[in-house]
C-alpha cells in the first residue's frame, strides 16, 4: 500500500530557506519515487494556523517512513522550519 506524509504548514515566513528546502527535497523526492501536491486552499475548512496543506505520495508506507529519518532529509527538514511552521503525519492508505 501507498504511503502519504501529511504536511499542515503556515504561509512561508523566509523565502530563501523555503528556496533552499527545495533544493535539498528534489534529490530526496527523486530517491524514494516521491511526489507532492499543493491541496487547493478551499480545502481546508477548519483551521486556526494552518495555511497550506501538502500531501506526498510515496510508492509504499515503509518508504514514507524511511524517508522521514534518512539522515538527508533531517538536514533538509532543519531547513524547512526556517522556512514556515509544519506539522507532519504519515499515513498508509490509497488516497484518491
Amino acid at each position: 500500500m501507498k504511503g502519504y506524509w501529511i504536511i499542515l504548514g503556515t504561509d512561508v515566513i523566509d523565502a530563501d530557506a523555503q528556496k533552499e528546502y527545495s533544493q535539498l527535497w528534489a534529490p530526496i523526492c527523486k530517491k524514494y519515487g516521491a511526489s507532492v501536491r499543493l491541496l487547493d486552499p478551499g480545502a481546508l475548512l477548519e483551521s486556526v494556523t494552518t495555511k497550506r496543506v501538502l500531501v506526498v505520495e510515496f510508492p509504499s508506507y515503509e518508504q514514507a517512513k524511511a524517508c522521514s529519518i534518512d539522515p538527508d532529509y533531517a538536514k533538509a527538514r532543519s531547513v524547512a522550519f526556517r522556512a514556515y511552521k509544519r506539522e507532519m503525519i504519515i499515513i498508509e492508505g490509497n488516497l484518491a
